[in-house]
């Protein structure tokens, strides 16, 4: 009985060391290999829907400050860089919120950008774009924040079918990926011409209608370009996909995005 009380103590003591090495292990793996990432809003779809659950890949453009949580990575600019490639869908640090974003790279170092008419145009060409049909959800709260997605067909009543026009955009070198138009004559759909600078990346949602993204200037609180230094890595595969509110709510579990490719 004399002994009960170390090695109560002795058994705390060890609770408390596995903890500490379980969470350093998982820092670690955070920060050099794969970093969670929850879908919190529709900019993405009909690519990345909200609710999505994918991991992000740190390994493919090397590594910066923004690579640790809360930019604490003593990096000054990158390490071990590999410059993304025109269609890739990344996460980044926002250059000025402070926020971590998830967007398509559009336009890459010495690229002109610019829309027309809702139509995308890299290096004076017009990029190609074919008709996708429909896509089609339910005109519902969306996500933990309760999000109401717009749609071609307003007004529609909760629970009806809200309608995006959806067409498959093909980027120079053959990348493919779905966009949607909402509206026509859209804020953003026509843009004066943007050339990308050295060392930075201009990024867009494929929900062209409803993305805050590099076409509106970091000088009236948009995204503007951004820097290499604040990629955080690539997303490649959806892990685990929710409709509803809440993870708790499985019948709202979205089982054919299970590890689905993210293109």
């Amino acid at each position: 009985m004399a002994t009960a009380a170390p090695e109560k103590k002795d058994g705390i003591w060890e609770t408390i060391k596995t903890i500490f090495w379980a969470l350093v292990i998982a820092g670690i793996f955070r920060t050099l290999f794969f970093q969670p990432f929850w879908i919190p809003s529709g900019s993405m779809k009909d690519t990345l829907l909200i609710g999505d659950f994918l991991f992000v890949n740190k390994m493919a453009y090397g590594y910066s400050a923004h690579s640790c949580p809360f930019s604490m990575c003593p990096i000054s600019g990158r390490i071990l860089e590999r410059e993304p490639e025109r269609g890739d869908v990344a996460v980044f640090r926002h250059p000025t919120r402070n926020v971590d974003f998830i967007k398509r790279v559009i336009g890459l170092p010495g690229d002109t950008v610019q829309m027309r008419g809702g139509r995308l145009w890299l290096n004076g060409e017009p990029v190609q774009v074919t008709p996708a049909g429909e896509f089609i959800e339910v005109k519902e709260q969306q996500g933990p924040q309760g999000l109401i997605p717009r749609c071609v067909n307003d007004p529609v009543p909760e629970g009806g079918d809200c309608i995006s026009e959806r067409m498959t955009e093909t980027l120079p070198g053959g990348n493919t990926h779905d966009i949607l138009n909402i509206v026509d004559g859209w804020v953003a759909d026509d843009t004066p011409t943007f050339t990308v600078p050295e060392g930075q990346y201009f990024f867009m949602g494929d929900n062209r209608d409803n993305s805050e993204d590099s076409r509106f200037p970091a000088e009236i609180g948009g995204l503007g370009f951004v820097p290499a230094e604040y990629l955080i890595g690539r997303a490649d595969r959806i892990m685990f996909s929710s409709a509803g509110r809440s993870l708790l709510y499985f019948w709202t579990w979205r089982s054919d995005r299970f590890f689905k490719a993210v293109n």
